[in-house]
């Protein structure tokens, strides 16, 4: 692949990843959203169709990772060279902050919406100041940082930083592992379906601690833009916490490419 394809394959394709994935978190998060208060179910479904929309996107161009956690683990497995993991990564960031934008401006008169209404404010007050009295039950984290971020229902930076990473390993070696199918071929175009579906059940099973990041530049790029945004009364972005979503997704897709050639290849 030319520099040009994985640029253009990972930005456009993150940017889907990010637009559909964070869009479904706005679908359910904000006041006059239609699709308010749909539940966990509706997000762990979103997020998987959006891998399958962006898979079936980039897959022809970049390969579509779409995730450095991946592309870690396909460069330790040998699928990918280590030269063109910088280029990976900085597109798939840059498709992050890009999709996130997107989010804003699809759902610009629900954040104004939510982000003013007295309810929401008094039930925020407090949110990404210092000092409060219990950080565990109340994260520093703004009204709506939960559409572009992720963040953890018990604030324990070891288990948070080892449930990304167990969910991370799922992940990835789910996606290695593809090529021992069907003599060595791979799954093709059928795999960003197993992709997709492997998102739902790690969401089902493995997110209801942290929220499931399960890829770095899902949860920095769009943190990132929350930062930015000139969002009214957005609180803070909880950058305390911003490295486990980073950190850990990169330890698990690393994990993930040893483990498949030390059982698999």
């Amino acid at each position: 692949m030319s520099s040009s394809d994985i640029f253009i394959g990972e930005t456009i394709g993150t940017a889907v990843l990010v637009l559909l994935g964070g869009g479904v978190c706005a679908a359910v998060t904000l006041k006059r959203s239609k699709a308010q208060n749909a539940g966990w179910v509706a997000i762990t479904f979103g997020w998987g169709f959006a891998v399958l929309t962006a898979a079936y996107l980039a897959g022809g161009v970049s390969g579509a990772h779409l995730n450095p956690a991946v592309t870690i683990g396909l460069a330790i497995k040998g699928a990918t060279p280590w030269s063109d993991v910088p280029l990976y990564l900085a597109s798939q960031l840059l498709g992050a902050m890009i999709g996130a934008v997107l989010v804003w401006a699809t759902y610009y008169g629900q954040f104004q919406a939510h982000l003013t209404d007295p309810a929401v404010l008094a039930a925020h007050a407090g949110d990404g100041e210092e000092g409060m009295v219990d950080p565990k039950a109340a994260p520093k984290a703004g009204p709506v940082l939960g559409v572009f971020s992720t963040g953890p229902e018990i604030r324990n930076a070891v288990q948070n930083l080892i449930t990304e990473i167990i969910a991370t390993v799922v992940l990835v070696l789910a996606i290695l592992t593809e090529g021992l199918n069907d003599g060595g071929n791979g799954l093709g175009t059928l795999g960003a379906t197993v992709t997709a579906f492997v998102v739902v059940g790690i969401g089902l099973s493995l997110g209801g601690p942290t929220g499931y990041a399960i890829n770095p530049v899902r949860d920095l790029g769009p943190r990132i833009v929350h930062a930015l945004l000139p969002l009214p009364n957005k609180g803070g972005s909880d950058w305390s916490y911003a490295w486990i979503p980073v950190a850990g997704p990169l330890i698990g897709g690393a994990i993930a490419g040893g483990l498949y050639n030390i059982a698999f290849k």
